[in-house]
């Protein structure tokens, strides 16, 4: 059970590359990261990450009218047909050629897919089970040059494909008297896109606009016909042909290729045109008029891709050089969402201490916190200047502490948000590993130039010692969780165990078979686990200086080929290791990763290889595969040899910095798939991998296995409830938990009366009383049921609290997950309590305030009634 992990989020990246989409209600945008489709809910302000995955990166996504299907394109044009329901493949198809779009017909009926200078227009599937989900309709030819865009008609009887040689082509979905195809040239750059007017081409209109965006102008034709001519199905003697004529040209302010048109998008109910540019500026255009509503810089980068929403109030913009995803409000002129990753690679994590956080570091220089519940980046610090590599939390949970390479060791504030500590060496260098102890006073890093340990105080800024001793550079530090003992791992071949209350003096030296790359401490500070250059594993006891096991790990690593290698995947993976350790909450297993895109997990205990998780089967990335392509083989070598990086287009380009166009020396790398940093949950039900990729976070899955407890032919899911209904409580949780379905035991705890609770818990045997206590702790973070289930775990703690605290080590992941579920209710509560308390005082003082001026209303009318009756007596003759 304790194996059984799937994927569950991809965290630190937003967009790569692609189209974006809009669901249905217009409430969520989809987007292509990598080989892998996100799902970014706006409303309820949460990220998930789809259970799916192509063989290389998406270029294309496409979406149903009714939200229930999405096709799913790579590079190669391998599309992939999944159900965004139950976020499950359908069925998989070959195109065997790039594709460049893919567009539902508004009926959802047929689907039209462009490759190459072809059109083919395929059989969308149906609610029936098919063989082949993808039939082939009608193939369109027509353009000269590759296609780039795709628009249907409302009545989804035409499309328009628009293509690089600069015409747009016009094709009846269904046989028309009057319209096999239509040509539309006169531009002079590539078309971007190409878009029909709200019910052109109807049977009701006589006439429609076509409107035609390509890069610098944009034409109007308007078609020419007669009433009702669209519903002729076949040739009718007297129905004139379509034509279409330029009714209207206009430009954008044109500056060179760096302010090109690379993205637009048309919406046809508020008839407004969104258009983006390689300067990171874009425009609103409302049409026919083509009149400007107004224009913004979003980015330094060029702008991929832009998508309006179903509604028209939100614009979504895809940026891939900085991995952008934005998504603006345009009438009121701000960000509805706005997000971004680490447009470089990811170079550590750190789990906060109750789970709810992660914080990364990366290769931009940014250190970034990630909320673990909704998936999304809630604040960014830029304050280093070079790379980030080593962030850790403090043991309160709200302070953050990295190190990077530009020499300085910064600490982070959450509560305001700021840097509030710079720690720095009395000479330059360059910190590659980092440590905090328990108290958070102490904050240690290692120079991989100087070979030095330097220490300071988290309270006054002050440096304390510089520890000397290492003979080459400090690989990895780590704090003793239960003592002030500091472990540091050098190229050296050694380790060196640093007392931090006898004067920093060097407690113990452990030798290793060779260069030591990573160290870490078991959760209850009695074992240390180090990871060496031959890709072994060396387990010691800390205490006796003692070796107590050691694992062989290089061939579980199964290192792959880069292409430009010239030597096999056997002889490369001799000199590839363990470059990341972590240990498991309970300590039982550790974690270990690399130079592959294998993670390994080991049981301790036995020494052996338990499971490998394979985090990514994207082919875009280089050393995937064992074996060359033979495809790529030429009687020079491969291509990648003979290119001499010159590239595809599915690998990165780098530029000089500061240079914005025409730079000559641009270059392109493929990048290589490696696993940076592991970490595993404070709570135990999830560990993530920083990786090419991005931040992968693995969750624990009850569901997918079935794993009883002291199962017997007498538990079924028919006694536990024979035992609800002669309310035997007692019985029936201990039957429940030992057939183990998460569903039946929610249902039993659930049925429990509220004020039988109490006793329930003070009949359950020790060995339940854990397991209840860690179902309650799971349970509590998603259900509705917030006072329930608080009383559950205040009477289980409270009976059996004494029990539980002699067997603290074990349980500590429960305990910590428990806190995480309660502390994030907490915090939900307080900001809902507050707003009701501001509201309700508004409210009050709103009440008084129209008090007072009503009171002094009828003093008024009653001084006017006096003054008039004083005024009457004045007069009155007979008075």
């Amino acid at each position: 059970m304790k194996f059984a992990y799937r994927f569950s989020n991809l965290l630190g990246a937003v967009y790569r590359h692609g189209n974006l989409n809009f669901s249905k209600d217009g409430n969520s945008v989809i987007s292509s990261v990598g080989n892998r489709v996100s799902v970014f809910d706006l409303k309820n302000n949460k990220s998930e990450t789809l259970p799916v995955s192509t063989t290389k990166n998406i270029t294309c996504v496409a979406l149903s009218p009714d939200g229930h299907l999405a096709v799913l394109v790579d590079e190669d044009g391998a599309a992939v047909l999944v159900s965004l329901v139950t976020r499950a493949v359908l069925h998989h198809y070959h195109f065997h050629k790039p594709v460049s779009s893919v567009r539902f017909s508004p009926d959802g009926r047929k689907f039209v897919v462009t490759k190459e200078n072809v059109a083919l227009l395929y059989h969308a599937p149906g609610k029936r089970r098919e063989f082949n989900a993808f039939q082939l309709d009608k193939s369109f030819y027509g353009p000269y040059d590759e296609t780039t865009c795709i628009d249907w008609t409302d009545d989804s009887r035409c499309f328009a494909v628009g293509s690089k040689d600069m015409s747009t082509w016009v094709f009846g979905a269904e046989r028309w008297a009057n319209l096999i195809y239509y040509s539309l040239g006169g531009h002079k750059d590539v078309v971007v896109g190409c878009f029909f007017e709200k019910d052109s081409l109807n049977v009701s209109q006589s006439w429609g606009i076509f409107i035609n965006i390509v890069n610098g102008d944009i034409k109007a034709e308007e078609d020419e016909r007669e009433e009702g001519s669209a519903e002729a199905p076949k040739e009718v003697e007297g129905v004139k042909n379509v034509r279409y004529k330029q009714t209207s040209k206009h430009f954008f302010n044109k500056e060179g290729d760096f302010n090109k048109l690379t993205a637009a998008a048309f919406h046809k109910h508020t008839r407004i045109l969104v258009s983006g540019f390689a300067s990171g500026i874009f425009h609103l255009h409302e049409l026919p008029e083509f009149s400007l509503i107004h224009s913004l810089s979003i980015s330094d980068q060029r702008i991929n891709a832009v998508a309006w929403n179903s509604t028209g109030d939100w614009i979504g913009f895809g940026c891939s050089g900085m991995g952008q995803l934005l998504v603006w409000e345009w009438q009121s002129e701000s960000y509805v969402f706005k997000q971004q990753g680490h447009f470089n690679n990811m170079a550590t994590l750190a789990y906060s201490p109750d789970g709810q956080y992660i914080a990364t570091g990366g290769d931009d220089g940014k250190v970034k916190v990630w909320n673990t519940n909704s998936g999304l980046c809630f604040v960014t610090f830029t304050e280093h200047t070079s790379c980030v590599t080593n962030v850790t939390f403090t043991s309160s949970g709200f302070v953050i502490v990295s190190a990077s390479l530009d020499g300085t060791v910064r600490a982070f504030d959450l509560h305001r948000y700021r840097n509030f500590r710079t720690l720095t060496s009395p000479r330059p260098a360059q910190f590659s590993s980092l440590a905090v102890d328990g108290s958070g006073e102490l904050v240690c890093a290692g120079a991989q130039d100087s070979f030095e340990i330097f220490l300071w105080s988290m309270q006054t800024g002050r440096l304390l010692e510089v520890l000397s001793g290492h003979e080459g550079p400090v690989s990895c530090l780590c704090f003793s969780p239960v003592r002030s003992v500091l472990a540091s791992v050098s190229w050296d071949r050694t380790v060196r165990l640093w007392d931090m209350l006898d004067s920093w003096q060097t407690r113990e030296t452990l030798r290793l078979s060779a260069d030591g790359l990573a160290v870490a401490y078991r959760p209850d500070g009695e074992e240390l686990a180090v990871a060496t250059l031959d890709g072994e594993l060396s387990f010691w006891n800390p205490q006796s200086a003692a070796q107590t096991g050691s694992i062989a790990g290089r061939h579980d690593l199964q290192t792959g080929r880069k292409d430009t290698d010239k030597v096999a995947a056997k002889q490369t993976a001799k000199g590839k290791s363990f470059t990341c350790l972590c240990y498991s909450a309970d300590g039982q297993s550790i974690l270990a990763g690399g130079q592959s895109k294998f993670v390994c997990i080991y049981s301790i205990r036995d020494q052996v290889l338990m499971k490998k998780f394979e985090i990514s089967c994207n082919l875009s990335l280089d050393a995937m595969e064992e074996f060359l392509d033979r495809r790529k083989m030429t009687e020079f070598g491969s291509l990648s040899l003979v290119d001499e990086g010159a590239g595809d287009g599915d690998e990165v380009q780098l530029s000089l910095p500061g240079v914005k166009r025409g730079d000559m020396s641009s270059r392109r790398f493929k990048p290589e798939i490696r696993v940076s940093s592991l970490r595993f949950s404070p709570t135990g039900r999830s560990w993530a991998a920083t990786s090419t990729e991005g931040l992968l976070i693995y969750s624990l899955d009850a569901s997918l296995v079935f794993d009883p407890y002291d199962l017997s032919l007498d538990v079924t899911p028919v006694s536990v409830r024979r035992q609800l209904k002669r309310k035997e409580w007692a019985s029936a949780i201990l039957l429940a938990f030992r057939l183990n379905e998460s569903a039946l035991i929610r249902e039993v705890i659930e049925a429990v009366p509220h004020d039988q609770i109490a006793v329930v818990c003070s009949l359950l045997p020790d060995v339940y009383v854990e397991k209840l206590l860690a179902f309650v702790a799971a349970t509590l973070e998603t259900s509705s049921h917030l006072q329930f289930y608080l009383t559950w775990a205040q009477n289980l703690l409270t009976t059996h609290g004494q029990k539980l605290k002699n067997r603290s080590a074990a349980m500590l992941p429960t305990v910590q997950s428990l806190q995480k579920s309660v502390q994030r209710h907490f915090e939900d509560l307080s900001k809902l309590c507050d707003w009701n308390v501001f509201s309700l005082r508004y409210a009050a003082a709103l009440s008084n305030q129209r008090g007072l001026k009503r009171a002094a209303v009828h003093q008024a009318s009653d001084e006017e009634e006096e003054a008039s009756g004083e005024d009457a007596l004045l007069t009155d003759p007979l008075e």
